[in-house]
């Protein structure tokens, strides 16, 4: 994600930025995915994961609310 994120930083385009933000959403959303695998196969602490979970739900809104911001600027 924060790959991603270094990469749309630099795109010539608010599309591109746009674009890349967009594939920082999708990777966190494999983030979050590994980490309720993850506990669901015991290979994480089930209390760990509910401290990791909100804090993933914040990034998300950031990035969504930075995405659409870049979409809308002018």
């Amino acid at each position: 994600m924060p790959t991603n994120l270094a990469e749309g930083s630099k795109r010539q385009s608010r599309a591109e930025c746009a674009r890349f933000l967009n594939i920082a959403e999708a990777s966190l959303a494999e983030t979050e995915y590994m980490l309720m695998l993850s506990r669901d196969l015991g290979f994480l602490a089930p209390e760990r994961f509910d401290e990791t979970s909100p804090e993933v739900s914040a990034i998300a809104r950031m990035l969504n609310a930075l995405r659409l911001k870049v979409e809308r600027a002018k």
